[in-house]
């Protein structure tokens, strides 16, 4: 498997922050790098990562307290947290919060890279995972349109190739978690952007913001639970792909219940 990934370094020493973005250039992968919490932040709002190395101890908002809003909006994202001190309160209550793992420097090159690839290995098993699931409900949803004798437009309801969902206008790219809309290409977060596969994948039927966060996130929630981080990813969403995300056309509120994709 040819593993590759875009990685986040969020460290507050310049020396190790290029030191380790170095390490892991060479090793292969795209990196990008912030000085403090509230840059790191900035970045997965704007850009999609595939997983974060970044300090517990930092000036400002400390690790921690940027792992807590990471956890909440990006809670599949995988963290790993590094510090000089070694504090075993800190690294339980780390990984309590979300944390994939925590690091004691010096950092090893060696063990950055071997960690760095088993995380990023099985993340690209999980998307391909979900890729063929897709292809399978796809395949049975034509099969039982071909018995029943009904006649259904492919562009609606089948992947255009293995890596593309396309619906009406919209045109989502699963390896490169972009979503196209006629000329213009949207980079999406990539728990925003799992969300609208959900959505995709029902259209145009409406989902319940239980089975939204199940299907996205990948665990269960209560139904007040639930419905506050589907609304966090609906409302991150319009901003990006509605021309007005006061008075969406796609992701439309279905009250009481959920949201559904209107793509005709």
């Amino acid at each position: 498997m040819n593993i590759s990934g875009h990685i986040l370094i969020i460290d507050d020493e310049p020396l190790l922050r290029k030191t380790l973005a170095r390490v892991l250039i060479q090793a292969g992968f795209e990196v990008t790098t912030a000085e403090n919490g509230e840059q790191g932040l900035s970045l997965l709002q704007s850009s999609n990562f595939d997983m974060a190395y970044m300090d517990l101890r930092m000036p400002g908002l400390s690790g921690l307290d940027v792992l807590n809003v990471i956890h909440a909006r990006y809670p599949t994202l995988p963290v790993i947290l590094f510090t000089a001190q070694p504090d075993l309160n800190s690294a339980v209550e780390a990984l309590r919060r979300g944390a994939t793992d925590y690091l004691l420097k010096p950092l090893k090159p060696e063990v950055i890279i071997a960690k760095t690839k088993v995380i990023l290995a099985g993340r690209q098993k999980e998307r391909r995972k979900r890729e063929i699931v897709m292809q399978i409900e796809s395949l049975q949803t034509e099969l039982k349109n071909l018995e029943s004798g009904e006649t259904v437009e492919t562009t609606q309801t089948t992947p255009t190739t293995d890596r593309f969902i396309k619906r009406g206008a919209l045109i989502l790219d699963l390896h490169g978690q972009r979503l196209k809309i006629g000329e213009r290409v949207i980079n999406l977060p990539p728990t925003s952007f799992n969300y609208l596969l959900v959505l995709m994948r029902h259209s145009p039927n409406a989902v319940d913001w239980q089975t939204l966060v199940a299907e996205a996130q990948g665990y269960q929630a209560d139904a007040r639970e639930a419905q506050e981080l589907t609304k966090w990813h609906i409302h991150q969403l319009r901003q990006a792909i509605e021309n007005d995300a006061h008075a969406p056309a796609y992701l439309i509120n279905v009250r009481g219940l959920g949201y559904r994709l209107v793509a005709d």
